[in-house]
């Protein structure tokens, strides 16, 4: 597994964007339940620029593509360019890694599985992609890595990042859906103390949390959005968002989810599934 060299010249505070569950389509016209998901990423794109705010790094937690061609993945790319961040991404269940692979010589994004950033913190990105199915597993290979990061740099504070979520939402159906054999998942990380927070993707929604002293983040999909506690499946009247992060040489996280304006890019609510 690739590892990023380290940055010791960043700020103590390490700045990050994340953007998640873009669900990307080669044809212009790709639309996921009536939201054209090109035109909703843009958007979001552009609504983080006009904000001024300034950042370290971009991440990206998988499901970028819907629709698992190249040109979707090069959607993404060309989306990204005017944030002129690194990008870190992984896998979702949606994504066709083939395909993801194809355009990793971009500048822009980092084909690395961890990464150190400033001088306090350490991001560790886990591939929990289980081809074929919507639910999550992570292999034995992916536990060890993460446990061997843990111990590795056990003086740094750590943001874990994943695609499925590894505690339950109170959503039936989303919660058929999550990472499974997630107790496994937290023993290595409860065996550790510098675990300050776990990043995912997936729900389509904002999820802040704490499972015994780490914070569990899930975050709004930058085209349609899932209604919290639902057990079945709907569709929520919030628009697209995206989260921003501080990391503190403390251990802090602060945080915030941010959203396009109310009424962009509303889904068909009609809709059963997808």
């Amino acid at each position: 597994m690739k590892t990023a060299p380290s940055d010791e010249s960043q700020f103590s505070c390490v700045r990050l964007l994340q953007l998640t569950d873009t669900h990307l389509f080669a044809p212009q016209d790709g639309c996921l339940l009536s939201v054209n998901t090109q035109e909703s990423f843009n958007a979001v794109v552009s609504e983080v620029i006009s904000q001024g705010s300034v950042f370290d790094a971009l991440l990206a937690t998988g499901d970028i593509s819907q629709d698992h061609t190249e040109a979707s993945y090069e959607k993404f790319v060309a989306g990204i360019e005017p944030l002129a961040l690194p990008c870190y991404w992984l896998p979702g269940n949606h994504d066709y890694k083939p395909c993801m692979n194809s355009v990793i010589d971009s500048p822009l994004i980092q084909d690395v599985t961890h990464a150190l950033l400033g001088e306090h913190w350490q991001v560790i990105l886990l591939d929990s992609q289980v081809v074929g199915v919507p639910h999550g597993r992570l292999s034995d290979a992916q536990l060890e890595f993460l446990d061997r990061k843990l111990s590795e740099y056990s003086e740094r504070h750590t943001l874990v990042l994943l695609h499925h979520h590894p505690i339950l939402v109170n959503s039936a159906w989303l919660d058929q859906h999550t990472l499974k054999d997630a107790h496994e998942f937290w023993e290595v990380v409860e065996k550790h103390t510098n675990v300050r927070a776990v990043l995912c993707g997936h729900i389509h929604q904002e999820l802040d949390q704490k499972r015994g002293d780490v914070r569990v983040l899930a975050t709004p999909s930058t085209c349609v959005q899932f209604k919290p506690n639902s057990d079945e499946f709907a569709l929520d009247t919030r628009s697209p968002g995206w989260r921003e992060m501080e990391l503190y040489s403390d251990g802090n996280v602060v945080t915030k989810v941010k959203r396009l304006a109310n009424g962009a890019f509303r889904p068909d609510f009609n809709a059963e599934g997808y």
